[in-house]
């Protein structure tokens, strides 16, 4: 089971950009990282490719979208490992189009995979965390939740939807020893924004007043910051990691 220096983290979406940066910096600051995968291949190679770099990543299936799914992946990883002790809600896709022609389908496969897979996951991790006085929650939201953006009506209602969630458990546990966050990175270096051709890729880049995309690094060590001791008494946050780009 865990203890204070080995603390059981869940990361969502573990083999995206972020997911790969997170996993790997809580690990070297000393946390037993679990992380959820749907694509089992593509999970397989992650996983192999992180252990030869000397990561050692448990991890395990859910459909973030489903409510079952979650309870029997956070039912498994706390027999075999133990209770969560931090959940990285960080699983997300995009569907992007303007409103008038956006489909049904495309607005329920966003609000499902970034928005519902939050209660999903957190729901079967409170009460332990509760029951044993500390706990962290942080979840992964998106300048373009606080801001807007053209094309996303879906992913910018999930993700201003998140930190809502957010503000409203955080009061509820705040006395329990559990705190509950939102981190809003803009535009990251991920391999998705990297292949975007290298003149829309600077088209975004001039819009950032540091004139530079972040690092996947940088968004971890915010995530590893927030999991720690250290951020005992910040809850109900938002904390924007933007390079400039959308402050208020």
């Amino acid at each position: 089971m865990s203890t204070p220096d080995k603390r059981v983290v869940l990361v969502t979406g573990a083999t995206g950009g972020l997911g790969t940066a997170m996993c790997k910096k809580l690990y070297e600051d000393g946390y037993i990282v679990v992380g959820n995968y749907r694509n089992e291949e593509k999970a397989k190679v992650w996983q192999q490719q992180l252990h030869d770099e000397g990561f050692d990543i448990r991890m395990y299936y859910a459909d973030v979208a489903s409510y079952e799914s979650c309870g029997e992946m956070i039912s498994k990883i706390t027999s075999e490992i133990g209770n969560v002790d931090v959940l990285v809600n960080n699983a997300g896709i995009t569907k992007d189009g303007a409103f008038r022609k956006m489909t049904p389908e495309n607005w329920h496969a966003v609000i499902s995979t970034n928005l519902d897979s939050v209660f999903n996951c957190t729901r079967h991790v409170i009460n332990p965390m509760i029951d044993k006085g500390f706990g962290r929650v942080i979840n992964i939201s998106s300048v373009n939740g606080q801001r807007g953006q053209f094309g996303q009506a879906n992913y910018s209602a999930a993700k201003a939807g998140m930190h809502g969630f957010t503000k409203t458990l955080a009061m509820e546990v705040a006395n329990k020893g559990v705190t509950v966050n939102t981190i809003s990175p803009g535009y990251i270096g991920t391999d998705m924004v990297m292949a975007v051709k290298e003149e829309i890729r600077n088209q975004i880049i001039a819009q950032i007043p540091m004139g530079r995309l972040g690092g996947t690094e940088e968004v971890a060590y915010l995530v590893s910051f927030l999991a720690s001791e250290h951020a005992s008494f910040i809850t109900g946050a938002n904390l924007s990691i933007n390079g400039g780009q959308h402050v208020y």
